[in-house]
């Protein structure tokens, strides 16, 4: 019988071990903060206000300032509240970022967030007819900049190909987020060779809570305060990873950020927290539980 998931064998919570204590915590927290570009001169990937009279102009000011305010005004906020925290977040950004805004570039990479890998720009991985060449520039373009050696990877809008895990993992990458069945890593089949897949969120996101579900201002502080409650319901009795996905242009903005500021306080503070970014989590988990062969 065909497996009905080909690349990550099926199992139930409890049916391995739990995993132990990350630094003596059970809740390992990821800020997962997607940095995005969005062309001037392209149609944007998501809108905050439909067209007027339903035709979707070219340049798009309106959806393009309401991105670029995140990258001018919200992450100024997200830096210095996660520095205030101590928090080292991870940085999902477009690799021309580095490029188009190397002043923002800057200000992450001296805020030492991991750099991880989404795309050249925003647009979905599918939407590239030669997707390898956009794989391999935007890699480079990120490792020129950051000097780190960008192992992680999440598609723009969580988009791939067929063969996208192949590519990713043949170009250096060995963690991705991109597929979301678990609270803890597992290792993905590819025909490049083992993949860990690390844990992302479309729960504790800021675009599905807020431009989707458009949803009040504190509702992802209560989302993130009710995941803890429920995990402390069996003492915290499995280690588990809860990243809290974050788009500047979304969670930036003051009536938003002032019950995130509130929740990240109370995460730092959290006895069963410990914070750790895309590759400490992988290279944790894979210290545990080597690749299978």
């Amino acid at each position: 019988m065909p497996e009905a998931n080909p690349r990550i064998p099926f199992q139930m919570e409890g049916d391995a071990p739990a995993l132990p204590p990350y630094k003596g915590k059970r809740i390992i927290v990821n800020v997962a903060v997607n940095v995005e570009h969005w062309p001037f001169d392209q149609p944007m990937p998501r809108a905050i206000l439909p067209p007027p009279h339903g035709i979707r102009a070219v340049p798009d000011v309106p959806n393009f300032t309401w991105v670029e305010y995140g990258l001018r005004v919200g992450m100024p906020r997200l830096l210095q509240l996660l520095a205030a925290l101590g928090i080292r977040a991870s940085n999902l950004s477009n690799a021309e970022i580095c490029t188009h805004y190397p002043r923002l570039a800057e200000a992450m990479l001296k805020a030492d967030w991991e750099f991880v890998g989404h795309g050249l720009f925003q647009r979905a991985l599918a939407a590239f007819e030669n997707d390898a060449e956009m794989v391999e520039q935007s890699l480079a373009i990120m490792r020129g900049f950051s000097g780190q050696k960008v192992r992680a990877w999440l598609g723009a809008g969580l988009s791939e190909k067929a063969d996208t895990p192949e590519l990713l993992l043949r170009n250096g990458v060995t963690y991705l987020h991109d597929w979301l069945v678990d609270d803890v890593p597992v290792w993905m089949k590819t025909e490049a060779g083992p993949m860990l897949s690390i844990p992302y969120t479309v729960e504790l996101n800021d675009v599905p809570v807020y431009v989707t579900g458009q949803h009040a201002s504190a509702a992802l502080a209560d989302r993130i305060r009710d995941t803890l409650a429920f995990f402390a319901r069996d003492g915290f009795a499995r280690t588990r990873v809860m990243t809290v996905a974050l788009h500047p242009h979304v969670i930036g903005v003051p009536h938003r950020m002032e019950s995130f500021t509130a929740v990240m306080q109370e995460l730092a503070a959290h006895p069963e927290v410990a914070f750790a970014t895309s590759s400490e989590i992988g290279d944790w988990y894979a210290a545990l539980h080597p690749a299978p062969r």
